[in-house]
């Protein structure tokens, strides 16, 4: 597998020297040498030919005619001299270093072994160990890569792409302010760059540092700007600063630059329940549907706001519609078995899951299975396959007390019998483990609203107010795990 174009460049010159430091070397390698410094690429490598012919087991010509031939770009010819000098000779350093630089440049995944021998032979080598730490932050071993970011601190201080590997690994693994001051460096470093003051500002936010987000916002927010995701950053830090109008402004525009991300409308929605505007929320909302009217976040959003001006009728629509949408979107992973539920032929896989369940009656996962299948008839009003699904899903809840995705199913089939009190019973039980499920949460809101008890409806509201919570939660998990843009590395930077 290739390396990422964002990888940084590697220049061989640094490993040139053959020739241990205070001896005097051949003839031929110091000619080698110093052709291939004065760029006189050709003429180095008819003389690395010409020697060879004499000493075919010398591995230094080996070494230096595959830096001739990686700075002529021809990697195969280069690796294969490599290979050569490092079969005669194992722990030739300029080989190794040779080997791993240009592994590292045309398929970085093969360089690792390569890297970790030259660090352990030689464990002063910064270039060596920040390719070993960009090779570990890129496999998601971000202590192992810490480590050794840690080991080669001058010199990632001046390359773009490792400090922003390094700073993701700080925040990866906890440690939020020396992140924030990796990405302070990244963005000292490449400042003609959006996306190195963008990280660093997603860092600000997600520590609650606002204003100083903003102040390194602020630049980027020019007439001229298209990236919809520092218009929602924007927004978030002026509402957490009270500066409510802007965050209304920017996440406008947000929406304006990519009408298809669900995530603006539904951050517009939580400004619009913070502020009891829920009417302009619902307007936002039904713009959102018209543009992408297969998300169920939305309607769940409006369903929301709905309750909250208690029209309850629409928001109960709006909850069906979102859970027809994604009947699984609180379930677990069991749903996409079968090979994606056999490429949308449920018939093959209900027989298939049948077949199962003869020889495993007792499988919590295909009888969590069963019961999904089954749910698309069973809302349809097919009453077999909903007594079919209910069986199937009350015998893991059985065997599985807390696995709230069954629960959740076993409420959305009370709900379409009309069966509310069922319907409450299991979804009180699911929020008994996460009181901030989503799907318990409306499944509840329906089923005390058509209760006949004025108390329960009473307890409507307290539950509306509490799916607000988990939707501004999930907006809080959303921003946490806002994606880094990716820096490129300047000219002139490459690791040496």
């Amino acid at each position: 597998m290739s390396g990422p174009s964002y990888l940084p460049c590697l220049a061989l010159f640094g490993v040139l020297s053959v020739i241990a430091p205070g001896q005097q070397g051949p003839a031929p390698l110091t000619s080698i040498e110093s052709l291939i410094r004065s760029g006189q690429l050709d003429q180095a490598l008819r003389l690395t030919r010409s020697t060879l012919r004499d000493s075919p087991g010398d591995a230094r010509v080996w070494t230096l005619q595959g830096i001739a031939l990686s700075l002529q770009n021809n990697s195969h010819d280069a690796l294969a001299a490599f290979d050569t000098a490092l079969r005669l000779s194992p722990n030739l350093i300029p080989a190794l270093k040779g080997k791993a630089q240009l592994l590292f440049r045309i398929e970085a995944d093969r360089a690792l072994p390569t890297v970790q021998t030259l660090v352990k032979l030689d464990p002063t080598d910064e270039v060596a160990h920040e390719m070993l730490a960009v090779l570990e932050a890129r496999a998601g071993n971000c202590k192992g890569a810490i480590v050794h970011f840690e080991s080669c601190a001058r010199s990632v201080a001046g390359h773009a792409v490792s400090l922003e590997l390094y700073g993701s690994c700080l925040q990866q693994t906890g440690h939020a302010q020396e992140a924030i001051a990796a990405f302070q460096q990244l963005a000292s470093l490449v400042p003609e760059q959006a996306s190195a003051k963008y990280d660093l500002a997603v860092l600000l936010v997600g520590t609650k540092r606002y204003a100083e987000a903003l102040t390194t916002l602020k630049s980027l927010l020019g007439p001229e700007q298209t990236d919809p995701d520092i218009f929602s950053l924007a927004a978030e830090a002026y509402e957490a600063t009270g500066d409510t109008p802007n965050a209304v402004s920017h996440l406008r525009q947000a929406i304006v630059l990519n009408p298809k991300n669900a995530a603006y409308y539904t951050a517009f929605a939580l400004l619009c329940l913070d502020h009891e505007s829920f009417e302009v929320g619902i307007k936002m909302l039904t713009l959102g549907v018209q543009v992408i009217p297969l998300d169920p976040s939305l309607y769940v959003s409006r369903g929301l706001l709905y309750a909250q001006l208690a029209q309850y009728d629409k928001a109960e629509a709006d909850f069906k519609m979102a859970e027809s949408l994604d009947p699984k979107q609180s379930s677990s992973s069991y749903a996409r078995d079968l090979a994606e539920v056999e490429q949308d032929r449920p018939d093959l896989a209900l027989e298939k899951v049948r077949a199962q369940l003869r020889a495993h009656p007792n499988s919590a996962q295909l009888n969590f299975l069963l019961a999904e299948l089954l749910q698309q008839d069973a809302a349809a009003g097919n009453a077999q396959s909903s007594q079919e699904a209910i069986a199937a899903a009350l015998k893991v809840v059985g065997m599985k007390p807390a696995f709230a995705p069954a629960r959740n199913l076993l409420a959305s089939l009370y709900l379409n019998l009309g069966q509310y009190q069922r319907a409450r019973q299991q979804s009180e039980l699911a929020l008994k483990d996460d009181p901030l499920d989503q799907a318990a949460i409306y499944h509840l809101i329906v089923a005390l609203r058509h209760s006949t008890s004025a108390a329960d409806r009473g307890e409507v509201q307290e539950y509306v107010k509490r799916l607000a919570q988990a939707q501004q939660a999930g907006r809080e998990r959303y921003l946490k795990n806002k994606s880094f843009k990716l820096v490129e590395e300047p000219p002139g930077q490459e690791l040496k």
